[in-house]
């Protein structure tokens, strides 16, 4: 866990606005018995949950601003102790002014996420709900921020428990089963154990395909756009951009370096990676763009081959090709056929799809954009419904539960022994219960948290 963030019994604050200058800045303390810490910095202590006006005072009672008083007291506030916020003039100095006054009387700067982190260490929220805040907070297209919201609100959260809920009741089933083994497998048959199964299994395999458009809708995607010089790498880029976003000019090797910019497809935030011409040359400013087109390939999630229509497939091409990792889809691009007469398609080759279209004038492109989404899975869910907003772990706890599952499944049709079964199922509900914290290393809540903004 972060530094400090054990010790409960500290009382924190934090500035809860961003840095800079605004109409607005917020001081948040949290902790037990904000009483003596409100009657010095505020004179008084407040109404709980009613906003008032009034002076911010400095240790020799004198007026360091003025603003709104929200005091929450134990245990109805979102960190489930005493929480106290200090709304005045949001200049940077004056901030400083009133955090440092804070520190006089005793509390200690936040951590990274400490006020959410003691929200769930309440049981005020699941670790879900937690990132979900997070989630939030960094949400770059409207989907996102609405899928965050929902899960906020305890949907995601609610059916990892209807699954963990499924389970614990069939553990139970054949875990009290195991005290009569001459009778286990027909006990089992006739309790529907199978079905149980099955049924779980499929729950889950929806909730993993829901998760997996949810992280689509939080991270987006890593799309980075390889080929030869002069191509028409950097007016694609442009197109999809809807802006001049790189240089292009009729010389080969423009660019010598990644461009990135981020743009949004039917919700989805797509992360574009423009980069230097691939061919062989003695120029050593090139010659380290072409490296960084490499490293850039490695990190990428898909990758646009773009080629010279005219050209068509070269061995420059298919040097490219055997390049790149195996394993990274490629979509196929076939640019400037507005010099060659032909009309914007789609269609495929040896390679996979592959898209007709002039960068230079925008014809295609559409085509492209929805063969990008079609690419990288996504499903055309509309305004994210019904979707999670999942992260890494939380896919990888649902892949690890299938898997559990799946091993269940092989051992109940084998007849195998039924120690072995329960211990799959344990193992399972174990991985689901990680993704609302229930079990959760500290070691794990750190490293969440620590990723948190201060004051949050």
């Amino acid at each position: 866990m972060p530094a400090n963030c054990s010790n409960n019994q500290d009382i924190i604050a934090a500035i809860a606005t961003p840095p800079g200058r605004g109409g607005v800045g917020i001081i948040r303390i949290s902790g037990k018995n904000l009483q003596p810490l409100a009657k010095a910095i505020l004179g008084k202590l407040p109404e709980p949950r009613r906003a008032e006006f009034g002076s911010f005072l400095d240790e020799d009672g004198q007026v360091l601003d003025q603003g709104i008083l929200l005091y929450f007291p134990a245990p109805h506030s979102y960190t489930g102790e005493d929480v106290l916020e200090l709304q005045g003039h949001g200049g940077p100095v004056i901030m400083n002014l009133l955090l440092t006054r804070c520190l006089q009387l005793g509390a200690r700067l936040a951590e990274p996420g400490e006020f959410t982190l003691r929200a769930f260490l309440a049981d005020k929220i699941d670790l879900l709900q937690a990132e979900s805040v997070a989630d939030l907070i960094e949400a770059s297209t409207v989907d996102a921020a609405r899928c965050a919201i929902r899960s906020l609100n305890g949907e995601f959260s609610a059916t990892i428990a209807q699954l963990v809920q499924a389970l614990t009741a069939l553990r139970v089933l054949v875990e009290a089963t195991l005290d009569f083994p001459e009778e286990e497998l027909d006990f089992l048959q006739s309790a529907q154990a199978r079905e149980q199964l099955q049924a779980i299994q499929q729950q889950l395999a929806r909730v993993l395909i829901a998760s997996r458009q949810g992280a689509l809708l939080q991270s987006g995607i890593n799309i980075v756009l390889v080929g030869q010089p002069n191509v028409g790498k950097s007016s694609l880029l442009n197109q999809l951009a809807r802006e001049d976003v790189a240089i292009v000019t009729e010389f080969p090797g423009t660019t010598r370096d990644t461009i990135r910019q981020s743009i949004e497809i039917k919700g989805i935030p797509l992360h574009l990676v423009d980069t230097a011409g691939l061919r062989e040359t003695s120029d050593i400013i090139e010659q380290q763009g072409i490296a960084r087109t490499h490293a850039a390939a490695r990190q990428a999630g898909l990758v646009l081959l773009v080629l010279d229509s005219r050209q068509g497939i070269t061995a420059a091409e298919r040097n490219i090709l055997a390049e790149l990792p195996q394993e990274l889809p490629v979509l196929m691009i076939y640019n400037k056929i507005d010099l060659t007469a032909e009309t914007p398609r789609a269609a495929e080759n040896e390679y996979g799809l592959v898209i007709h279209l002039s960068a230079k004038n925008g014809e295609g492109v559409d085509l492209l954009t929805d063969a990008l989404l079609q690419t990288i899975g996504w499903q055309g869910n509309v305004a994210g419904e019904g979707l999670y907003m999942a992260r890494q772990r939380h896919l990888q706890a649902l892949v690890n539960a299938s898997r559990h599952l799946q091993t269940a499944t092989n051992l109940l049709d084998e007849g195998n022994t039924l120690e072995l079964l329960a211990e799959e199922l344990r193992l399972a509900q174990q991985a689901l219960s990680t993704i609302t914290g229930e079990f959760t290393a500290d070691d794990l809540l750190g490293e969440i948290f620590s990723a948190f903004c201060i004051g949050k």
